[in-house]
């Protein structure tokens, strides 16, 4: 009569090891949210600074750029910049997902733990 209830005992099972990597996840973010990376452009004339989610955390332009009034200049080397240390910034999210994960590449898994850990905008590691 309820012989599918068998099932209900993985479902349980399951769910434990969710909240588990949930908590994982979370321990992680937090890991990445003190990590500091950094991109340059312009042979160092800029220099962005970010943690591990992306988030930045300095601007640095080089007093000569400012004395110059180069504005344009400053306008080109900033996006640079700023792409340079969110590259760096997803290359470490990704190496703690790796290392979260075991090595295995597991579609979906990055979003669906995000969601569970509250963190659904963070940085995408492709």
């Amino acid at each position: 009569m309820f012989k599918g209830l068998g099932n209900l005992a993985n479902l349980g099972a399951i769910m434990k090891q969710a909240q588990e990597m949930g908590s994982r996840m979370q321990a992680m973010q937090e890991e990445l949210k003190h990590k500091r990376t950094s991109g340059t452009a312009g042979g160092g004339l800029i220099e962005v600074e970010v943690n591990g989610l992306a988030e930045v955390l300095a601007v640095r332009i080089d007093p000569t750029l400012m004395e110059k009034g180069d504005r344009e200049m400053i306008e080109d080397l900033l996006p640079a910049a700023f792409n340079a240390a969110q590259h760096k910034a997803k290359e470490l999210h990704s190496e703690a997902m790796k290392s979260l994960t075991g090595g295995m590449a597991i579609p979906g898994l990055q979003e669906a733990l995000s969601q569970m850990s509250g963190n659904a905008e963070g940085p995408d590691p492709t």
